[in-house]
């Protein structure tokens, strides 16, 4: 073999290495509707844990990493509580004891946020009950997408609190002096929102406080925008005042999950075949410079979640993408890659499932790469991640 035809035969190799799907492993499937993964280390070993709401099977659900060697296999865990058509679950350690509990957002008829109280003293969270109340503020007020733990006021961890359809917003649900008296809590609304699909915490503007990232999918102005801390001072001063709302991009488009990197870089997937690329110019209260990808329509299902992350080892970012409506032969799961001045589109999920949510990159089984994880919730109902075969 000539050293031409064998350097051809190497490329080839690497190329349908790197376009063949990645191995999918099943964290659990024994629900219906698992709609999105919330990570944190739970019971102190070092490793992620995850929670997540199971929307049509009413249940919310934490997950222990079970360590390396067991990571590929179903992961324990344990009910935290049964609500109806819960959207989002997160953990949060709302009545500061050092135990994590368990915030849920529903929508439906449910109209409510619950607290899942984690009983004290249980490392693994599997032997006492866990206790779940409705809080009074938020229950038949609105159709709760999402929740976003945050230091808002200088007290308690507080909620920012995001929803869809009539009447929605974003605003903080204020933690009281006793967080256990569910009465005490107060919502305080801060946008007039369409439909919330992301909420993130990030300090845009340098200024020392963490403000809040998000992006709306509906509504008279759809797109990604940020919400202005003023800071603890004033807020406890005016509880009731108004974030500043500053537009970023996506603008009158069905922005979805979105994402931010370490250099603010923000990467939005927008239906039906868009993600867009955002990067801050010199005034972050300004429009940001935006890059749009357009992908395949035949190929793979329409936008759901972006993530960037660097995952073939190269030192450069790529783009982890999940889809909605990957029906027939479609995917809904592939990265983007930028290479010779385009961006190619790399198969990860293969045809299984339909409808995916948002991403998370991280190496689950210490092989030194990025795995991806996320749910599926409508053809095989698993919350489940995908190998990354590079290593």
């Amino acid at each position: 073999m000539t050293m031409k035809l064998l350097m051809f035969t190497l490329l080839a190799l690497a190329v349908h290495t790197m376009a063949a799907p990645w191995k999918r492993h099943i964290i659990d499937n024994t629900s219906r509707g698992a709609d999105g993964v919330r990570l944190a280390d739970v019971n102190g070993d070092s490793r992620p844990d995850i929670v997540t709401g199971w929307e049509e099977g009413g249940v919310v659900r934490v997950y222990f990493h079970p360590g390396h060697a067991k990571v590929k296999q179903p992961w324990p865990r344990v009910e935290v509580g049964r609500v109806k058509s819960p959207e989002d679950a997160v953990f949060a350690d709302l009545d500061g004891d050092g135990d994590a509990d368990v915030v849920s957002c529903c929508e439906g008829r449910a109209r409510a946020v619950n607290f899942h109280w984690s009983p004290a003293n249980d490392p693994q969270r599997e032997l006492l009950p866990w206790r779940t109340e409705a809080i009074p503020a938020t229950v038949g007020k609105q159709l709760w997408m999402f929740a976003l733990p945050l230091q808002i006021d200088g007290g308690g961890i507080d909620l920012v609190l995001g929803s869809k359809g009539n009447g929605a917003s974003i605003g903080w649900l204020q933690s009281p002096e006793n967080p256990r008296d569910a009465k005490a809590w107060r919502f305080h609304r801060w946008y007039d929102a369409g439909w919330i699909m992301s909420l993130i915490k990030n300090d845009i503007d340098g200024d020392g406080d963490l403000d809040v990232l998000a992006s709306d999918r509906k509504g008279k102005t759809p797109g990604v925008l940020w919400l202005e801390n003023p800071g603890p001072k004033v807020t406890q001063a005016e509880p009731t005042r108004r974030w500043a709302a500053h537009r970023i991009g996506v603008d009158g488009k069905e922005a979805m999950f979105i994402s931010i990197a370490k250099d603010k870089t923000i990467y939005a997937a927008a239906r039906p075949n868009q993600i867009y690329i955002i990067r801050p110019g010199n005034d972050v209260r300004q429009p940001w410079h935006s890059e749009t990808i357009n992908f395949s329509p035949t190929k793979y299902g329409t936008s759901k979640a972006a993530r960037a992350a660097d995952l073939d080892g190269d030192g450069n970012p790529e783009i982890a993408v999940t889809c909605e409506l990957a029906d027939g032969e479609k995917s809904g799961v592939f990265y983007l890659k930028h290479t010779g001045g385009k961006w190619i589109d790399y198969d990860i999920g293969g045809p299984a499932g339909i409808k995916f949510d948002r991403i998370e990159l991280l190496d689950l089984d210490g092989d030194g790469d990025l795995d991806l994880l996320t749910c599926e919730e409508r053809e095989f109902n698993a919350v489940l991640w995908y190998e990354n075969p590079h290593r």
